[in-house]
């Protein structure tokens, strides 16, 4: 499997562009390394829209799921820095996601992304495995590994708008990972919109950079 973990946070977010070479230099130079710095978290990815919506989007990937529920966690969470409160709360549009790696198909990762929102209501356990079946990379062109992300309802929520209600905080993402952003859209556009599951929204980014536990 191409993410050995179990577990994944994901953060998407706008700001505004008077505040974005700050908010770009504290992700940089603090946040990404003082997540991974926490216990059981592995590694943290940036990325940047190409076509999507929020432009800003992240992974940090955990060992176990209950890693992003874990005392060290939650005491991070409680004592953001100064830099850290100050941009959280410059957020926009934030989505948050706790969730589950349920699959993960290929070999290696790649530089573009392709992000596939989906909302599985009652899904069947035949869904599930139809949506697994379509993520296999098989010989397609360009297309590295995918990975389905299955948000926990209760966890999955915004910082910055804890008690905000959440239509979507069950969703689920299929995130792609290529070397083309032709074959990653191509590849959303013909194999998520016919499983029956409802598709919330489809978007690329590419790789910004990324921090291992072993960078630190």
């Amino acid at each position: 499997m191409p993410l050995s973990g179990k577990g994944m946070l994901i953060t998407s977010m706008n700001i505004d562009p008077k505040h974005e070479d700050e908010f770009n230099l504290w992700y940089d130079r603090e946040h990404l390394a003082e997540r991974v710095a926490i216990d059981g978290f592995i590694e943290a990815r940036r990325w940047v829209a190409e076509d999507a919506d929020p432009k800003y989007f992240a992974t940090y990937s955990t060992a176990a799921f209950s890693d992003l529920s874990s005392p060290a966690y939650s005491q991070a969470l409680a004592n953001q820095t100064q830099w850290s409160r100050e941009n959280l709360a410059r957020f926009q549009n934030m989505i948050r996601v706790v969730g589950r790696i349920t699959d993960s198909q290929g070999q290696g990762r790649g530089a573009v992304l392709g992000v596939v929102r989906l909302r599985p209501e009652n899904v069947t356990n035949q869904a599930r495995e139809a949506l697994k079946a379509a993520m296999a990379p098989g010989d397609q062109l360009h297309i590295i590994s995918m990975h389905l992300i299955e948000s926990d309802p209760v966890l999955s929520k915004s910082l910055t708008e804890p008690d905000k209600p959440n239509p979507g905080a069950a969703d689920w993402f299929v995130l792609v990972e290529g070397t083309s952003k032709a074959a990653v859209v191509e590849l959303m556009e013909t194999r998520f919109k016919t499983l029956g599951i409802p598709l919330i929204s489809m978007g690329t980014y590419r790789l910004l950079w990324d921090l291992a536990k072993s960078d630190l």
